[in-house]
């Protein structure tokens, strides 16, 4: 099998992992243990020298990043629909898909590893607090994009089939409720990812990664 996946569970490595399951064709997922450190290892910095997921292989082709994986994957298997194919829409998916990514998602890193950006325990625990609240309005702002999608018709963010926008919706709803989220304050989401936890290929991947859709604890 020439197509593997390296992927580690909850992460955004989950985007990949659904279209891959959705694409119906062969593939291998490797875990990839983060909290082991096994992204730092020789063995994986040789395969992606920045040590993230996912990681995509196809055959001696290595292919990093979000944005670029799904680009390939929606190429590859133009039969999953996974982008619009009118220019117009597609553009407007991979706008939204680049503002999770390089905006929403960034902000749970400073909530998650604040050491990564500050040193001294009371400055991480500012740079935490402070980005908890910008990620709660950033989920306000995909909350109203999801409302104005079904508002416009469509069964799913992009359209009528699952893509990469309702994938990363869910990761990012999911990981509000690590952050302390409530992900029942933004209804549509939080409906949105309960529904397509019940596709059955998107099904597989959570069983896969083992994942809690909801982690909040009320205080």
């Amino acid at each position: 099998m020439s197509l593997k996946l390296y992927f580690a569970p909850g992460a955004c490595s989950f985007v990949p992992h659904v279209l891959l399951e959705l694409s119906g064709e062969p593939f291998e997922p490797v875990l990839v243990k983060l909290h082991k450190g096994e992204q730092n290892g020789e063995a994986y910095r040789a395969i992606n020298p920045r040590g993230q997921v996912p990681v995509l292989v196809d055959g001696e082709h290595v292919i990093t990043q979000i944005v670029a994986i799904v680009g390939y994957l929606n190429d590859k298997f133009p039969k999953g629909g996974f982008l619009p194919a009118e220019p117009l829409a597609r553009a407007r998916v991979m706008e939204q898909l680049a503002w999770i990514n390089n905006t929403v998602h960034p902000t749970f890193t400073h909530v998650f590893m604040p050491h990564k950006f500050v040193a001294g325990e009371q400055a991480q625990a500012e740079v935490k607090a402070h980005n908890v609240e910008v990620y709660r309005r950033l989920l306000s702002e995909l909350e109203q994009s999801a409302a104005r999608a079904l508002s416009d018709g469509r069964a799913w963010l992009a359209g009528e089939r699952v893509g990469p926008l309702d994938a990363y919706s869910l990761t990012v709803l999911r990981w509000g409720s690590i952050a302390g989220i409530d992900p029942a304050g933004f209804p549509t989401l939080w409906s949105q990812a309960q529904k397509l936890s019940q596709v059955p290929a998107v099904g597989r991947v959570i069983e896969r990664e083992r994942l809690q859709l909801n982690l909040f604890k009320p205080a």
